[in-house]
């Protein structure tokens, strides 16, 4: 017997405020990055200046690929495309690697500091709620 809770469901209108906030969190994390690789290292404080050169070179692609997929995942959940499910798991894999080198690199884990930390949690679950949300309306029948 099918389980009631995977039948299709009606259409929430709630639906547009939750894929509208995914799009805007996609978007400041788009503008973050832009920020990221467009400034000239020199223009940060020295203290981020040094945890930037201790990241590992692999932590800027990992980025761009949290960021970009997130973006399109997120156009993707305004479109009711069931396809966004995957992307936004991208992105949250990536966003959990753009915050790895803080566990594993010894020299950006001296450097990073508590609001670092508290950023990697707060975008992480965000990310999370994203992925969650679309796999939800996708489980409801509300993506096509």
């Amino acid at each position: 017997m099918a389980d009631a809770r995977f039948a299709p469901q009606p259409f929430k209108k709630w639906y547009w405020a939750g894929a509208i906030g995914v799009l805007l969190f996609m978007l400041i994390g788009v503008a973050g990055y832009l920020a990221t690789v467009m400034t000239p290292i020199e223009q940060f404080p020295a203290d981020r200046q040094a945890l930037m050169a201790a990241m590992p070179a692999w932590q800027t692609s990992v980025y761009a690929i949290a960021v970009w997929s997130g973006l399109v995942g997120a156009v993707g959940l305004l479109l009711r495309r069931r396809w966004s499910v995957p992307v936004l798991l991208v992105s949250l894999i990536g966003a959990i690697g753009t915050f790895l080198p803080f566990a594993i690199t010894p020299a950006v884990r001296e450097l990073g500091t508590e609001g670092d930390v508290v950023a990697a949690v707060v975008v992480i679950a965000l990310c999370w709620t994203s992925f969650w949300f679309a796999r939800h309306s996708q489980q409801r029948g509300w993506l096509r």
